[in-house]
């Protein structure tokens, strides 16, 4: 579905009414008090958009959803398969035991294993592999195989339309956005928040964040082509995809301004000031957009309505504590 434009107005907005009831229509938080005045100034109000509430701890329910209802009779039949770092499995894990469609989902070793117990628990059969990499290799194997429809975390009209009904939701509860900042993976929720809200509001800068030791869309917007890299190495696990992929690609760059990266070092402190300030616990993910906005995008930000897409929660505790510890 690579040549396919982006999802119109009107078609995110029918898919907000399909997924109506079966997401959450997950909450604002509005960011006050000292540290957002000294890390952004008094006269920035920043929205923060809390997707770690939404089912499964992420985003990546919309997007699985959409491309689940988008399957025929046959394909349904034959189940599906998905590659993920574990955000996207449990979505789908999720998603086809709502459809009553059979799910096979294939992870890295480094996942967390909280989100392999969350597969589980929803009924998929779970297969590993040693990376990402291979993790892709692997769907891509069985679909042929088997005759699976694969599930793509990122890539496709559907996953975007589905990712879209959050930027359409977004929009509903803030209005008058002026900045909006959205973590990349492989770009599937940048690509749907940023078509969502730019046809909505034509004046609004969406920016994407990637963690440095994940930099495929970053350097895809700069070869102007998507590429990939050799090795992933973050700990942001879940926006460690392998390669950017043409469809998410070119929405992104229709959309997004541009995307600006991030260290581990940014996303742990970025972890520690949301528990401390604004009491919310996220996995790096989670954090990103925080880390952009008061690191490399703080002065584009000040001064201005900027929203902040907090995209997932999926960690278990020793992580995160021993993540928090590293903090500055």
């Amino acid at each position: 579905m690579t040549t396919e434009h982006a999802p119109a107005l009107d078609a995110i907005a029918a898919e907000f009414e399909r997924q109506r009831g079966k997401v959450v229509r997950t909450p604002v938080l509005e960011w006050w008090g000292p540290a957002r005045d000294a890390l952004l100034g008094a006269d920035t109000p920043v929205a923060f958009k809390l997707e770690l509430f939404q089912k499964t701890g992420t985003f990546k329910l919309r997007g699985a959803l959409s491309v689940l209802e988008s399957l025929d009779a046959e394909s349904r039949r034959r189940g599906v398969v998905a590659a993920s770092g574990g955000n996207h499995a449990i979505a789908v894990s999720f998603a086809a035991r709502l459809a009553g469609v059979d799910a096979k989902v294939v992870i890295p070793d480094t996942a967390n294993p909280f989100r392999r117990r969350q597969c589980a628990a929803h009924g998929a059969t779970i297969i590993s592999a040693a990376t990402i990499h291979e993790a892709f290799e692997t769907a891509e194997r069985i679909a042929r195989e088997e005759g699976r429809a694969i599930v793509h975390p990122f890539e496709g009209y559907h996953t975007t339309l589905g990712t879209a009904t959050l930027g359409h939701e977004l929009v509903e509860q803030v209005p008058d956005l002026d900045v909006v900042i959205v973590p990349v993976g492989g770009g599937g929720l940048c690509s749907g928040v940023a078509a969502a809200v730019r046809q909505r509001l034509p004046r609004c800068r969406v920016f994407g964040v990637e963690p440095e030791g994940a930099d495929t869309m970053y350097r895809s917007f700069r070869a102007g082509a998507p590429v990939g890299i050799e090795k992933v190495a973050t700990i942001a696990d879940s926006l460690g995809a392998p390669r950017a992929l043409p469809y998410s690609f070119s929405v992104c760059r229709q959309y997004v301004e541009d995307i600006v990266l991030v260290s581990d070092q940014q996303l742990e402190n970025a972890m520690k000031l949301l528990m401390e300030d604004v009491k919310l616990a996220v996995e790096p993910a989670g954090a990103a957009a925080t880390a952009a906005a008061v690191g490399p995008l703080s002065g584009m930000c000040r001064g201005k309505r900027v929203g902040i897409i907090v995209c997932g929660a999926n960690i278990d505790s020793g992580t995160y504590s021993s993540l928090l510890l590293k903090a500055e």
